[in-house]
Order: C-alpha cells, then structure tokens, then sequence
C-alpha cells in the first residue's frame, strides 16, 4: 500500500464510480445547434438519474495535459450500487453517448479518516450556482486556482515479500505528511477499486494550494526505497467548473 500504517479500510456505505472520459472527434463534427441540444437531453437525463437514486459526489478535474481522447476525470458516488449502474448506463445512451469516450471503475472510499489528518487547509463547501436548467446551460471551464494531482497507484506484487524497512514505508509516511503539512494540503481521497487493474488498485485525489506544491508532492511519491515497490502514475489537474456541478446535487438526497 502506498502510504503503509493506520486505518487502511474502505467504506461499504456508498459505491464510488471513477470515470475516465473525454469526447471523441466525431462530437466536433456536429453542428453547433445539435452540440446544444444533445447536451441538454444529456444533463436532463442525468440530473434524473442523480435526482432519482440520490447521488452524494459529482465532481470533475479536466487534465492539464489531456491524454485524447481522455480529457476530464470523474468522482460519482450513490448510496448502492444500482443507482452507479443506471448513471453509467444513461451516460452513455445515444445520442450524447454516442460521442463520448468511456472508461468506467467501480470502487469503495478508502481510509477516510486516516488521510483527512493529513489536510492542513480543507477547502470551504463550494456554493453552487443554482438549480441546473439543462435548457440554459452556462459556459464551464476549470478552476484556475486548483491544482490536483490524480494517482493511480498499486504496490508490485513482491511487495508482500519486503519487510516494511526494506520498502522504506515509515519515511515514506514521514515524507508525505511533511509534504503536506510544508504545501497547505487542501484535500486527499483515496478510493479502492471493486475490481483491480493490472497497473492500479487505488485512485488519489490530491488538491494542493500551488503547482510548485503540486509538484513537490509528486516528486516526493518517486523518492526509492518505497518507489521500487509500487506502480505509481500521476496526472496534473483542475477542478471543472465546481460551482455549477454543486448544483447538480440538490434535490438529490
């Protein structure tokens, strides 16, 4: 496990999707007016679904070094696991869905506790805008005052056979937290995936208040010893228009 000791547990009280997305060239061939009202089918199908299964987190990050036609990466979490099936479901419906690109994994919040006594300055709860009308839909952009490193992490598999000094896990530990406490560490979410990958089994959401602290961070995850032992990738990030998805939440409970 990247970070070692503590309350290591995911919670069982809520499914997490975790979406990789972006759209596909086909999207800009469109005309403007059918852009506009694809879009408006879109979030009006969502918003019922939120609405209906009681969505708890829907945030995005837009890449600042877009992998095309992966562009934006994605937070969703419901109280079961039928309402992340039926948004992931109507995400995709045609016609909206059938210009995006997809990438889906199910996943649990992991060591919540833990990695919140990590944060020296939280972030305030973003107001929204307001009630979303799918028929007004307001420019969105990225947060130019975030910066988010997303981690895809998972420890090589002779991991286990190394002895915590060996992989160095304490000052591992050590580094991190001093990291956190020298750069104001805003937020850190872990999730552990339902489903493990070949290259990943836990996601990090990372916020930092500065690109020099972003930076620091990542460079203190690729310190050896405990570099050695895990598969570690990281991309630079911004929130995606935070206040106008805030808004998508209400009524939802």
């Amino acid at each position: 496990m990247p970070y070692g000791t503590g309350d290591l547990t995911s919670n069982a009280d809520s499914v997490v999707v975790l979406f990789k997305g972006g759209r596909l060239q086909t999207w800009h061939r469109l005309t403007d007016a059918q852009r506009d009202d694809y879009s408006a089918q879109h979030v009006e199908l969502m918003l019922g679904v939120a609405h209906e299964h009681g969505m708890m987190t829907v945030e995005g990050f837009r890449l600042m070094e877009p992998k095309q036609p992966w562009e934006r990466f994605w937070v969703l979490e419901f109280p079961t696991l039928e309402g992340a099936e039926a948004w992931i479901e109507a995400e995709m419906a045609p016609p909206y869905g059938t210009y995006g690109y997809y990438e889906y994994h199910l996943a649990r919040r992991f060591a919540e506790d833990y990695f919140n006594e990590w944060v020296t300055t939280p972030r305030s709860e973003t107001e929204p805008l307001g009630p979303v009308d799918p028929h007004n839909l307001p420019p969105l952009d990225v947060d130019r005052d975030s910066y988010v490193v997303l981690e895809f992490a998972r420890m090589l598999p002779e991991a286990v056979l190394a002895s915590e000094g060996e992989r160095g896990d304490a000052e591992h530990r050590e580094l991190m937290k001093s990291v956190a406490r020298e750069h104001g560490l805003i937020r850190l979410d872990a999730f552990q995936l339902m489903a493990p990958q070949p290259d990943w089994h836990r996601a990090y959401v990372i916020e930092l208040p500065t690109i020099a602290a972003a930076e620091a961070w990542m460079d203190a995850e690729m310190v050896p010893p405990q570099s050695a032992y895990s598969n570690k990738t990281m991309h630079l990030s911004r929130r995606w228009s935070p206040r106008f998805f805030a808004g998508w939440l209400s009524g939802a409970e």
